[in-house]
């Protein structure tokens, strides 16, 4: 999954990034608010947002109110060290959906943002089952009809992705930018190789390829392996 990450401080935003590493998120990190606000703006396929208040540029409340106000419902963590009841209040009145002060432990916040995206994908639990597959994202154990598959990173990444939106049906671009961000060199067919690994590790109709548009898995279909 895909995390924004807004924070100014970038020897706490280079912590907050590798402590999500293992978690198999994909952070993209900005450090003002403009900046931030663009980027939600154009649309851009975020899971959810980590969002600093004292920001450069734009205040992180500015950008949460403008955010809500252009109608995107994107789960947003608010990251801040104003611990004031009146700016939760705040915070929280303007859209954020969970409010976290610093300094906070790392624990704390990896619970916290796995319980936003499932209550955004209306998850009670965090479980997710499709095809015969069942991926535990606070394990990141992946198991087909009862038995054990292992996946690299990237393939798990992007496995969660198609489970959590089974019938959606992504562009290449896009998935692309949720399972390696903005900060890394992709090879061209980087995504053709993942798609084909989890096709030859499960059974080949797992992923449907739509020439010219993109990739979809479907909610039901032929799962047999050969």
């Amino acid at each position: 999954m895909r995390i924004l990450l807004v924070e100014d401080d970038p020897s706490l935003a280079s912590g907050i990034r590798l402590a999500l590493k293992p978690e198999h998120f994909t952070v993209d990190h900005l450090k003002d608010g403009v900046t931030a606000l663009a980027a939600l703006k154009e649309g851009e396929p975020f899971d959810a947002v980590i969002l600093d208040l004292g920001l450069p540029r734009m205040d992180g409340i500015q950008v949460l109110e403008a955010v809500r106000r252009q109608g995107n419902r994107v789960p947003i963590l608010v990251l801040t060290a104003r611990d004031a009841v009146d700016d939760r209040i705040t915070g929280l009145d303007s859209g954020a959906d969970d409010y976290l002060t610093k300094p906070f432990e790392v624990a704390e916040l990896k619970a916290r943002l796995r319980a936003l995206l499932r209550r955004s994908n209306g998850q009670v639990n965090s479980a997710l089952e499709c095809r015969g597959i069942h991926l535990d994202p606070l394990t990141m154990r992946v198991s087909y009809q009862g038995q054990l598959v292992v996946l690299s990173r990237r393939e798990l990444t992007l496995l969660q992705e198609f489970m959590t939106h089974p019938g959606r049906v992504f562009t290449r671009d896009t998935l692309t930018r949720l399972v390696y961000g903005w900060d890394e060199d992709v090879e061209s067919n980087a995504i053709e190789v993942h798609v084909h690994h989890l096709r030859r590790k499960f059974f080949p109709q797992l992923i449907r390829t739509l020439r010219g548009i993109g990739y979809v898995m479907d909610k039901t279909g032929q799962d047999e392996r050969p």
